[in-house]
C-alpha cells in the first residue's frame, strides 16, 4: 500500500486485486458495473473491497473507461520516419478511444535510470507504449516496473534472446530485406551491397539478416556491410567510396534517407541510376516517389504498428476492448531507381 504524507495508509485498486486474487482490470470492471465479470469473481472482489475499506478513486474509474484516460509514449527520436509514423498511429488510435497521449523523448546520450524514468510518467502505474527500435528505447523497456501496463514496438526478435514478459509488436524487417535483395538479384546483379543503419543491440539487425538470407539462397557473394547512418548526409559520406567502384552495381540502403544520400554520391561519381547502378531503400517515405529517379523501396506499415501497439495496451487495461487489426505485410514498391544490370563489372 502507498502511504500519504499524513501517515494513514491508502488502499489502492491493486491492493484489492491482490487480496481477491484477480487482475486490477477485473476490480475496475466490478467497481463500474461491467457485465462481463462472473458472479463468483464479482463477490470475491466486493468482499475484498469491504475488507480493505477501499474507496474508488479517479484512477480506478479511468481504468474502467468511464473517464478520459492517458498513456505515455517513450521514444528516443521523433524525427526519424519509422518512430514518427509509429507515434502517429498510436496517437490516432488513442484519440479514437478517448485516451490522452503524452510523449517523453529519451536522451540518446544519457544513461536512463529508474528514478528518472519514474519522473517521465504522469503517475505510478501509468500505461506506457515504448518505441524500442533502438538502444535507448530497449533500455527504458527493461527498466519499467513489472506492474506497469506496457506494450513495445520492437525490432523483430531473432529467436536467440530471452522471452520477454512484455507485450511486443514488430514489423518483419527480415522478410522486407529479403524481398528487396531478391528483387535486385533478379535484375541480374551478381551481388547486392548493403548500407546498414546503426545497430541498436548486440544482435545482428533483422534487415541485415534478410539481406544475407537472399544472398545465400542465390549463392551470391557477401560483401562487407557498410554502416550508413540514419540521414542523407551519413548515407552520402558512407557511400562515396563504394559507388566510385564500378564493380558495384546494386546497393540496398537501411532507409530511404540513406538511399537519397547514396543517389547523390552516385551522381557525383558519374554513375547513372539505374543504368549502371541500382539503389533501393526502406520505409517508403513520402518523398521517395518524387526523387529523381523515383526510389524503389520497401513500404513498412509503421502507422499500423502504432495502432496495434495501442490496441494491445487498451486490451491490457480492458479485455473487452476491440482486438487490434494486424499490420500490413511489407510491400516492395518498384520504381525507377532499380533496373537490369548492364555493365561488365559486378
Amino acid at each position: 500500500m502507498r502511504t500519504p504524507a499524513d501517515g494513514a495508509p491508502t488502499v489502492t485498486i491493486r491492493d484489492v486485486a491482490r487480496l481477491a486474487g484477480v487482475s486490477h482490470q477485473t476490480v475496475s470492471r466490478v467497481i463500474n458495473g461491467h457485465g462481463s465479470v462472473a458472479g463468483a469473481t464479482r463477490r470475491r472482489v466486493e468482499d475484498a473491497i469491504d475488507s480493505l475499506g477501499f474507496r474508488p478513486n479517479r484512477a480506478a474509474r479511468e481504468l474502467a473507461g468511464k473517464a478520459a484516460r492517458s498513456l505515455t509514449v517513450l521514444t528516443s527520436d521523433t524525427s526519424l520516419y519509422g518512430a514518427a509514423s509509429t507515434l502517429r498511429g498510436i496517437e490516432e488510435a488513442a484519440r479514437a478511444a478517448s485516451f490522452a497521449v503524452a510523449v517523453s523523448v529519451l536522451d540518446r546520450h544519457a544513461v536512463l535510470d529508474r528514478t528518472e524514468l519514474r519522473t517521465r510518467l504522469a503517475r505510478p502505474g501509468e500505461p506506457v507504449v515504448v518505441i524500442a527500435f533502438d538502444a535507448p528505447g530497449a533500455h527504458a523497456l527493461r527498466l519499467l516496473p513489472t506492474d506497469t501496463p506496457v506494450v513495445a514496438a520492437v525490432e523483430r526478435p531473432s529467436g536467440g534472446e530471452p522471452v520477454s514478459t512484455r507485450s511486443q509488436v514488430w514489423l518483419d524487417d527480415r522478410i522486407a530485406a529479403d524481398r528487396a535483395t531478391r528483387h535486385l538479384l533478379g535484375l541480374g546483379h551478381r551481388t547486392v551491397h548493403y548500407l546498414t543503419l546503426p545497430s541498436s543491440t548486440a544482435q545482428v539487425a533483422q534487415r541485415t539478416l534478410g539481406w544475407l538470407d537472399a544472398l545465400r539462397a542465390a549463392g551470391a557473394p557477401e560483401p562487407p556491410v557498410v554502416e550508413g547512418g540514419w540521414t542523407p548526409r551519413t548515407g552520402y559520406l558512407a557511400a562515396w567510396e563504394l559507388v566510385a567502384n564500378r564493380s558495384v552495381t546494386a546497393v540496398l540502403c537501411g532507409n530511404d534517407d540513406v538511399a537519397a544520400g547514396v543517389m547523390r554520391a552516385a551522381r557525383e561519381a558519374g554513375r547513372h541510376i539505374p543504368g549502371d547502378l541500382s539503389v533501393a531503400g526502406f520505409d517508403d517515405v513520402p518523398v521517395a516517389a518524387f526523387l529523381s529517379p523515383a526510389l524503389t523501396t520497401v513500404r513498412l506499415d509503421f502507422e499500423g504498428l502504432g495502432r496495434t501497439c495501442f490496441g494491445l495496451l487498451h486490451r491490457l487495461l480492458d479485455p473487452a476492448a476491440p482486438i487490434p487489426a494486424p499490420c500490413d505485410e511489407p510491400a516492395l514498391i518498384v520504381r525507377e531507381s532499380t533496373g537490369p544490370h548492364r555493365g561488365a563489372g559486378g
